[in-house]
């Protein structure tokens, strides 16, 4: 099984970001035909360049670079591996169609509490979290099942992305 290149990567990441290679060049101060070399694995980005190469892409580094399994795949950890719900954080991500851009990290437990008090879970007014169960999230977290557990883009652009990752 091949390894997929840095190229390949930044080409895929900035297509599912509805980006031109321009319109990343731009973000980045750099050539359009710079952008092209890399995805087209005959040059690499600067590496000052990868953290805000990996924002703009909301990927981490690593990731980018492959050092790093993806976050997305959900998994369940065996009972005798599993962490404390001390040791875990959900992290929540939001791009708006107008584009405004949203992280939340949170740690578990906090959350957990703060669901049970009956925590309004909105974001500057809007209700991208509308409907999403977060009890339910917390207790799938409780028994083991960490990674990707929502991805909802709306009818009118918006995405919110929820993750279940360990500190």
């Amino acid at each position: 099984m091949s390894k997929e290149s840095l190229g390949r990567k930044i080409a895929n990441l900035r297509k599912e970001k509805g980006l031109t290679q321009e319109e990343l060049a731009a973000r980045l101060d750099v050539s359009a035909q710079a952008v092209s070399k890399w995805e087209n694995d005959i040059s690499c980005p600067d590496i000052m360049l990868l953290p805000k190469l990996s924002s703009i892409l909301n990927t981490s580094v690593d990731a980018l670079l492959g050092c790093e399994a993806e976050a997305e795949a959900v998994q369940l950890v065996p009972r005798k591996e599993r962490k404390s719900i001390d040791d875990l954080v959900m992290r929540i991500v939001v791009d708006s169609s107008n584009g405004d851009k949203v992280r939340v990290n949170l740690p578990l437990a906090v959350l957990k509490m703060g669901v049970g008090e009956g925590m309004n879970m909105n974001i500057d007014g809007s209700d991208f979290l509308k409907g999403i169960d977060f009890a339910r999230l917390i207790d799938m977290a409780e028994r083991g099942v960490l990674g990707k557990l929502v991805e909802v883009e709306s009818a009118n652009g918006d995405n919110v992305e929820i993750f279940v990752e360990e500190i």
